[in-house]
């Protein structure tokens, strides 16, 4: 058996993501890079004992690379299942990582899966799955990157149950540092410490933020012998938020 993937409530979010589930509606996650979405949504599978299919959009991926598509394999020409075909027939959870940067056709595509139909039309098959039981879409969404140049239109979000997520408190995101990366909960409260203040200079215009994924990639750097001492900077190009940045502050870094 596949252990549970480690999350740490913060909220309702579990209560409303069960609720959701159970009238089949699908679900929208809402908030910063790095604040536990994508592990929100590992733990939520594996609790509701069910596969997991992950895709990360971007603006190259069409509809047809997640539906499917015609292959050539030794001569004959067979069809391959993609990704969302996969998770409509077997009943799995079909995770949309950062769903805004998804091409047009693959939005449209989605909509009748987001909706009373649960519906996947295969238009090279010529074929309409309905979805399987269990099927379930979760897509993330992260509103305030690259504002103004890719925002969801009200016509997909509207199908949608939103669950904010913002970076947890800081005595609960010390708590998650620590046991995410083994530190010494000390430590990870100095390295949280040194996040929220960084977060608070929106007047920098940073281009990234210190996420709780980045602390715990510090903190994992520092409990595999990289002592913060000897911490140094990750980032090439001069990039605001890295795990050598996160690990300046707790001690000598250079």
């Amino acid at each position: 058996m596949i252990a549970t993937p480690y999350y740490r409530e913060v909220g309702d979010e579990i209560r409303t993501f069960c609720a959701a589930d159970q009238v089949g509606s699908p679900i929208l996650l809402k908030g910063p890079t790095g604040c536990g979405k994508s592990r929100f949504v590992e733990a939520m599978a594996a609790r509701l004992r069910r596969p997991l299919v992950t895709v990360a959009c971007n603006d190259e991926t069409s509809a047809h690379d997640l539906v499917g598509r015609w292959l050539v394999k030794g001569g004959d020409t067979v069809w391959q299942d993609g990704p969302v075909t996969r998770a409509v027939r077997t009943g799995a959870v079909l995770y949309l990582d950062e769903v805004a940067e998804a091409r047009e056709d693959v939005i449209v595509v989605l909509h009748p899966l987001a909706d009373h139909r649960r519906q996947l039309h295969v238009d090279r098959l010529d074929l309409t799955l309905t979805a399987a039981p269990g099927f379930l879409l979760v897509a993330s969404f992260n509103p305030g990157y690259r504002r103004g140049l890719r925002e969801l239109k009200p016509s997909t979000r509207q199908r949608f149950v939103a669950i904010d997520f913002d970076y947890p408190g800081e005595a609960v995101e010390a708590e998650i540092v620590a046991a995410e990366s083994g530190i010494e909960p000390a430590m990870a409260r100095r390295l949280v410490a040194v996040a929220i203040k960084i977060r608070k200079l929106e007047e920098l215009g940073l281009a990234e933020t210190v996420s709780t994924r980045l602390l715990v990639a510090a903190g994992k750097l520092i409990a595999a012998g990289a002592a913060s001492t000897r911490c140094r900077r990750a980032d090439r190009g001069g990039r605001a938020a890295t795990a050598g940045s996160a690990c300046r502050g707790t001690s000598r870094c250079g």
